[in-house]
């Protein structure tokens, strides 16, 4: 791993990647007035066609050292990681803001898709997989998602970005 302390101007030392992974560790509840400011979201950025930027807020969770989301093939999200898999994905937490790039990949594995469905529904949302086993379906989903079924992905991180939001404050790059 290969850190950049980005406050070397201001005499803060570089944070440290195993703090930031235990924070991610401990869950970032997203429902409202579970977290700061008043709850946890997740943005995902993925790339158009023309090359251009696609943002959009998803339900994230942080498990087995990557990030995962789920949504339907169809949507402009899925279109876009069928098309070209670089993505980064940012979530603002209590002591730390995080953005992290990687690739997007979809998981079919029946095992993993489950085990992600188990943390989902831990969550709060309902979902389960449906009768391929490699997808999700639920009474609900974002309206972004589209409609089931739902499939999963996986974010590997290749790089992040943290910035601390407590003192003593501090930005550190990794590249993984």
């Amino acid at each position: 791993m290969d850190t950049t302390n980005l406050a070397d101007l201001y005499d803060v030392p570089a944070l440290d990647w195993e703090t930031i992974r235990t924070g991610l560790d401990a869950g970032f509840p997203q429902a409202p007035g579970e977290g700061g400011p008043d709850r946890h979201t997740c943005w995902l950025t993925t790339l158009d066609a023309d090359g251009g930027p696609h943002v959009t807020g998803i339900g994230a969770l942080w498990a087995e050292g990557a990030f995962w989301f789920e949504t339907g093939e169809r949507t402009r999200k899925g279109r876009n990681i069928a098309r070209d898999p670089r993505c980064a994905l940012s979530v603002a937490t209590t002591t730390f803001d995080l953005v992290v790039r990687g690739r997007a990949e979809m998981v079919t594995d029946r095992e993993v898709v489950a085990a992600r469905a188990a943390d989902w529904a831990a969550g709060g949302w309902p979902c389960e997989v449906d009768g391929s086993g490699a997808a999700l379906t639920a009474p609900f989903s974002a309206p972004s998602a589209g409609t089931p079924p739902w499939r999963v992905y996986r974010i590997t991180p290749e790089s992040a970005t943290a910035l601390q939001t407590v003192e003593p404050g501090g930005a550190t790059t990794w590249r993984f």
